[in-house]
């Protein structure tokens, strides 16, 4: 389909681009990669007469190390995110996850703030942001404002950005030393959206024996990403020598084919609780629940695996 009609603003500056917005109102759009705003203009699932394009602007971009985080410009490609030394060494785990998005054209286009600004609940990244509890740069005419992500995905497709206001760049705490990460999801085909995805990061003691603290975040298991705070709980202090394995066998003869005696899987149990799962061709609110406690279970095992390797 073509596009109903619009006018079209490459601002020069990020001041300039936040006063057109706030002109505009609602009737504006932000343009960066357009990975995710192109196919719905193309549909008419989305008509603004105004496009803004920020995709060149200098402010929106660049990866930096500062204190306690890395600061991730809006408009930086998944392709740069992925290749990254500075996350690849400080933020593993969203290098990790950025590279299973869509394919490589997608991430040669598509952003890391448009992503997030799209709020879809089958994208790979938000759910990576609430495991991690990143924060949003939020900038406006009127200022600036940080938004933790617990705070910024408030509904389907909807975040915390009023009109007049953009998605500036994204906060990624460091967490240290001690963490294994890892993202699991299930789709598919290679390019599909995850029927579900589970993002996890897992601290251990120094022995390597005990979970001392995890991060667990769903995707696609409600209208916007879900913190497992119910798994977090059940598996700190986990025991990881009582670990049987993905098809809950052990090397000590202690595993069972139900999961007894494995405390990850006991945990993971937990990670449909207080969901809200959609129903649509890929599956139902059901399967998208086994599929949360199989993937959390994997994913949990591959993070404290990781970390008793540091």
């Amino acid at each position: 389909m073509i596009p109903a009609s619009f006018d079209y603003l490459r601002p020069s500056s990020l001041e300039e681009a936040v006063r057109a917005l706030a002109d505009a109102g609602e009737d504006a759009k932000v343009l960066s990669g357009g990975q995710s705003l192109l196919p719905l203009l193309r549909l008419r699932l989305a008509y603004p007469s105004l496009l803004v394009d920020v995709g060149r602007l200098e402010e929106l971009h660049g990866i930096r190390d500062e204190d306690g985080h890395v600061r991730i410009g809006a408009a930086v490609t998944h392709d740069e995110v992925m290749r990254s030394p500075i996350v690849n060494a400080e933020c593993p785990l969203v290098a990790f996850a950025t590279a299973t998005v869509a394919d490589p054209a997608v991430r040669h286009r598509g952003t890391f703030g448009g992503s997030m600004a799209h709020a879809d609940p089958a994208g790979d990244l938000p759910a990576v942001a609430v495991a991690l509890g990143m924060e949003f740069v939020i900038r406006s005419a009127g200022g600036e404002r940080v938004v933790p992500a617990g705070e910024f995905f408030v509904d389907y497709l909807e975040t915390a950005l009023e009109p007049g206001e953009i998605l500036a760049a994204v906060l990624v705490p460091k967490l240290g030393e001690g963490w294994g990460f890892h993202y699991e999801k299930f789709h598919r085909t290679a390019q599909a959206w995850a029927i579900v995805g589970v993002a996890a990061a897992a601290r251990v003691s120094q022995d390597g024996r005990r979970v001392q603290e995890a991060r667990v975040g769903l995707t696609n298991m409600g209208p916007t990403p879900v913190r497992a705070t119910r798994v977090e709980e059940a598996v700190r202090g986990a025991d990881l020598g009582a670990y049987t394995g993905p098809y809950g066998t052990s090397g000590n003869g202690n595993g069972s084919r139900n999961g007894h005696g494995d405390p990850l899987r006991q945990a993971a149990e937990a990670a449909a609780e207080g969901t809200s799962p959609p129903s649509d061709l890929n599956g139902t609110p059901d399967y998208r629940r086994h599929l949360a406690r199989v993937l959390t279970h994997r994913a949990l095992a591959a993070a404290a695996a990781a970390a008793a390797a540091v």
